[in-house]
């Protein structure tokens, strides 16, 4: 799954522990006000100064680093608080006054233990939904997977501190397929992987899906239906469909709809959707499996080109996945 190394800093963080390296985790537990890091984030750091990833800015960054490597020669976890006036803000790496709390672990036997994280690394490889729990009084950690008590954060993919507890939420990255390798998609492809999305294209057609015209992208030449039945569908797997052709768009319609897919958009105009809704119908679906497809899909920006049209699409995948109860 094409991801950036921000996306992967636990499992960074594991590898640089398994050859030896002596490691440190740092996490931001919850903010107020400005920060350019939401509640989550993480930065690895090794004995030799090396980092990846990141929780602020500025000198905050360079303090958390400092501490880090602190925590990796005395072996105790720590938690940082870093508050700062609206005027010097810009300094430490925020955009005006604000507050954030950085929770540093070193891997270890005395802090963030290596079964753990590999634990969490493998429920995050087999997109699974897990939280690890820090007790910030004890230093007690575990792993808790969704379908309990904090099922509402794993629901709003919502990190945080509920009175002696971290919790922090790892749900499975979100993805986007989209099916027709047209000029939309071009666009839409590189806007997802920003965005945080793992991106896939489907398409049959050789000529429109080559490597040639999507470098470097994952592309499926298959028929919707098997390619999203290889893929497997997920409460964090977004479905956009771009062709036009019944023939194409249907069977990606039909699958998205019997899964928990929190996206389905597909291309056309209202008149388009009218016959689209029909031919469903008659499939059998009903008129709340109809009412999740967004059609015309993307938010209504007026977009006049397809980087535009993208643009809109991307932000309505946005919306969705941000603002869902």
């Amino acid at each position: 799954m094409p991801m950036t190394d921000i996306d992967h800093i636990a499992e960074i963080a594991l590898q640089w522990h398994q050859v030896g390296r002596q490691v440190a985790l740092a996490t931001v537990m919850e903010t107020w006000g400005s920060a350019p890091r939401r509640a989550g984030s993480q930065l690895v750091v090794a004995g030799d100064g090396q980092m990846m990833g990141s929780v602020s800015g500025g000198c905050v960054e360079g303090a958390v680093i400092e501490e880090a490597l602190a925590a990796i020669v005395s072996g105790q976890s720590r938690v940082l608080t870093f508050g700062v006036s609206d005027d010097n803000a810009f300094a430490v790496g925020l955009a005006c006054g604000g507050t954030i709390r950085i929770l540093v672990e070193p891997i270890a036997k005395s802090g963030l233990r290596e079964e753990i994280l590999a634990d969490l690394v493998a429920a995050r490889e087999a997109r699974q939904r897990v939280a690890y729990i820090v007790n910030l009084e004890t230093w007690e950690r575990k792993l808790a997977r969704f379908g309990g008590r904090i099922d509402e954060r794993f629901r709003k993919d919502q990190t945080g501190v509920d009175g002696a507890e971290f919790i922090a939420i790892h749900n499975p990255a979100p993805r986007l397929i989209v099916v027709g390798a047209v000029h939309i998609a071009q666009a839409l492809l590189p806007m997802a992987r920003a965005c945080g999305h793992a991106p896939y294209l489907v398409d049959p057609r050789g000529a429109f899906g080559s490597a040639e015209r999507f470098p470097g992208e994952t592309i499926l030449d298959a028929w919707p239906d098997e390619a999203l039945g290889k893929l497997g569908l997920d409460a964090r797997t977004a479905v956009v469909t771009l062709t036009h052709d019944p023939k194409l768009d249907d069977p990606a319609i039909r699958a998205a709809l019997g899964s928990p897919v929190y996206y389905l958009g597909c291309l056309g105009s209202k008149r388009t959707h009218a016959k689209r809704v029909e031919r469903l119908t008659a499939a059998g679906f009903e008129a709340g499996d109809l009412g999740r497809i967004h059609a015309p899909v993307g938010l209504d920006l007026g977009a006049a080109n397809p980087a535009e049209i993208a643009l809109s699409i991307m932000a309505d995948i946005t919306r969705a996945l941000r603002q869902r109860a």
